[in-house]
């Protein structure tokens, strides 16, 4: 927000109009707050937390047509909150936990939390959104209902997923954070678009050549620099066309296929070389050995280090003694 801000985990947030990023905001108390608060024309995850709340009303603004889809994950008093929306305040209740907002700045959100607050905010451009609703066959979508304090499960429960990743210093992936707005996307669509017709979508997955051509390129990025926009446009697929016809294909996301080629990757070298685990961290494609050592043992059950001693162990058992 300002010098004065607290920011946790991303930094420095890539800023490109096309690239999403996450980033985790603390207030001190003594931080003085903008009368508004401008996104970028992009998909973005901000967390912004605050022990003292706000002295006056914000505004929202986005530079690209965008809905604001806000969580709160604590509680507030009906006393202490405020929303307006064209300048109309909205009637609103007590505030509680993993109540959401959906809004469209072209409303002009405006608020007012007069206590300490924590929220995740989410920018979803409305680009994305017309090209998603198109895939799934609901046609450009020209409006979406004004949700306050919503009891929204989904939205909830994506949030609780995401939560984890932000503040931390290992960066989240545009990969991994494409494959997440396109599934807030086709939820906020298909829950507060105003839709015309019913949606029909293809349920087939990749060709051949196109399931060849996503490994290959998904091989060649194992850093995560990709994006589903390059893997898709590689395939003659839109964004979201593209998503889940691999997901069909494959079983998995692209990110989590990426995920699982490092991890294969690391297993090999682990195996092969005497490479030391930050070293083979870095060619599996992670940031750094914290980032990997959670990752496998997060999806392998145990840690790097413990898997290599395993393995040497058996192998040098299957083998026998030299005689």
């Amino acid at each position: 927000m300002d010098k004065n801000a607290s920011p946790k985990g991303d930094k420095t947030p890539q800023t490109s109009l096309e690239t999403p990023f996450t980033t985790f905001i603390q207030l001190d108390g003594k931080s003085p707050v903008p009368s508004q608060f401008r996104t970028p024309g992009t998909f973005t995850i901000t967390r912004l937390q605050s022990p003292a709340g706000l002295p006056d009303r914000i505004t929202k603004l986005s530079p690209v047509p965008a809905l604001l889809v806000s969580i709160s994950l604590k509680s507030l008093p009906s006393s202490r909150y405020q929303v307006w929306t064209a300048d109309k305040l909205i009637s609103t209740s007590t505030v509680h936990a993993f109540r959401s907002n959906v809004i469209d700045f072209d409303a002009q959100p405006r608020c007012w939390a007069g206590s300490a607050f924590d929220y995740v905010h989410y920018s979803v451009p409305r680009t994305g959104l017309d090209d998603i609703a198109e895939d799934l066959g609901f046609g450009r979508v020209s409006d979406y209902r004004l949700a306050v304090l919503e009891d929204d499960l989904v939205v909830a429960q994506i949030t609780k997923s995401v939560l984890p990743f932000l503040g931390r210093s290992d960066r989240v992936s545009v990969l991994a954070l494409d494959q997440f707005s396109l599934i807030l996307g086709a939820h906020l669509i298909q829950q507060y678009g105003v839709l015309q017709k019913t949606a029909w979508c293809s349920k087939g997955g990749l060709a051949p050549w196109q399931k060849r051509r996503a490994s290959e390129l998904l091989h060649e990025n194992m850093h995560g620099g990709i994006r589903l926009s390059d893997l898709a446009r590689e395939c003659g697929l839109s964004v979201s066309h593209f998503a889940r016809s691999f997901k069909t294909s494959f079983g998995i996301s692209t990110h989590q296929w990426l995920i699982q080629h490092r991890l294969d990757h690391a297993k090999q070298l682990m195996s092969q070389t005497s490479m030391s685990l930050i070293d083979i961290a870095i060619q599996s494609g992670f940031n750094d050995q914290a980032a990997f050592t959670r990752t496998f043992h997060q999806l392998v059950g145990v840690s790097p280090g413990r898997w290599r001693r395993h393995y040497r162990t058996r192998h040098s058992r299957a083998q026998g003694p030299v005689s």
